[in-house]
Parts: structure tokens; C-alpha cells; sequence
């Protein structure tokens, strides 16, 4: 999915089958755990962009029109909750899921009365492969990591009712401190997610 002609090339095989696409589940996506300067490449990151945001915006920019025009169709995007706060040790991943929850909401209003939705599913800490790809399964962050079936089923429910965004899957310290993140002093908040990304 990091590869730019892979959305079209997506596209192009469902016209040739002649696949009519209800629903558009953007779910590709990883993290990297790391110091920005010092620990992680600019390569890393680009093609971290490239999966987490330019992907799903070349998939619906494709799909979103013909169900428009069909006056049906839904799309779930799967961003974090990472999108509500800066991430000292994953900076660039929390600032593509920022990215994908914004534009996945500005689409959401602009589809109004259209017939056609786009949600955001916004899960906490889940036990995937993500953990490993990302380097993430020594933090305390992951430590009590849930099972991500019931964040896919809570996600998928939300995409059916049109639900401009969806938060589920919060655990551990996560149930306590999501709520508070939009009151709290940013340097406070800042070092507290930084503490929680840092490797044991």
C-alpha cells in the first residue's frame, strides 16, 4: 500500500470485474516507535505517510464518487486515538492519524444528504501485529493492549449508521487519561505520552 499506483490499480480491478463497492474499509497502516532525530530514518516516516494518509486519500478520492453517484456507499477509516494529541516517540504517526481523522470528518460534512458516509474508527492500544511491526510491545502504552475484535465490531456498526467517528478499545491508563487529554497543559501531557512510549 506504500506504493502510489496501488489505489488505482485497486480501483481498476474492481471496474474490470465489475464490482460494485458499498463499502470502503481503510484499515492498511503501521506506526514506528522512535526518536525522531536520532532514532528513526526519513524513509521510515515517508512511507509511513504514504500507507496512513496518502493511500486512504487516493482510495476515496477513486471510490467516493461513484457512490455518489449511486447515492449509497460508506467508508471506515481506521484512524486512533493517537489523532487527538502530539506523540513524542511516534511524532509522525500520531500526526498522520490527526490527518486522517480531520479529512475523514471534513468529507463526513460534505457527504451530507448525499447518501454516502465516511467514519472514523478510533481505537485505543489493541493486540495486533501492529505492536510488533511498530517496535511498541515493551511500552507501557501496549501493556494492556485489548483484543481488537470488538473494536473491528464497534468500528463496523459505526460505519453502518453513518457515525462521524468512533472511539473504542481504550484500556489501562488509557480509560483514565483520553477523556482529560483535551483540559490538560500540553507539556504535562506531553511528557506523560512520552513515558508511555518509551521502551522498558
Amino acid at each position: 500500500m506504500s506504493n502510489e499506483d496501488a489505489p488505482q490499480a485497486i480501483y481498476d480491478e474492481c471496474k474490470r470485474n465489475s464490482w460494485t463497492v458499498d463499502y470502503l474499509i481503510n484499515n492498511a497502516g503501521f506506526g514506528g516507535q522512535g526518536d525522531f532525530t536520532r532514532e528513526r530514518t526519513l524513509e521510515q516516516d515517508i512511507q509511513m505517510m504514504r500507507v496512513n494518509m496518502e493511500t486512504p486519500t487516493r482510495l476515496m478520492n477513486l471510490f467516493l464518487p461513484d457512490m455518489v453517484k449511486r447515492g449509497s456507499g460508506k467508508v471506515l477509516n481506521v484512524s486512533s486515538t493517537a489523532a487527538n494529541m502530539p506523540g513524542p516517540l511516534q511524532a509522525v504517526y500520531y500526526a498522520t492519524k490527526a490527518y486522517l481523522t480531520s479529512v475523514s470528518n471534513a468529507i463526513w460534512r460534505e457527504l451530507k444528504g448525499t447518501g454516502v458516509t465516511v467514519t472514523a474508527l478510533m481505537p485505543g492500544a489493541m493486540q495486533t501485529g501492529f505492536i510488533q511491526a511498530g517496535g511498541l510491545d515493551k511500552t507501557p502504552l501496549f501493556a494492556h493492549a485489548v483484543d481488537p475484535m470488538a473494536v473491528a465490531l464497534a468500528g463496523y456498526m459505526g460505519m453502518l449508521k453513518g457515525k462521524l467517528n468512533v472511539i473504542s478499545g481504550l484500556a489501562g491508563v488509557q480509560k483514565i487519561g483520553y477523556p482529560l487529554m483535551p483540559i490538560m497543559p500540553k507539556t504535562p501531557m506531553l511528557d506523560f505520552v512520552y513515558e508511555q512510549q518509551k521502551t522498558k
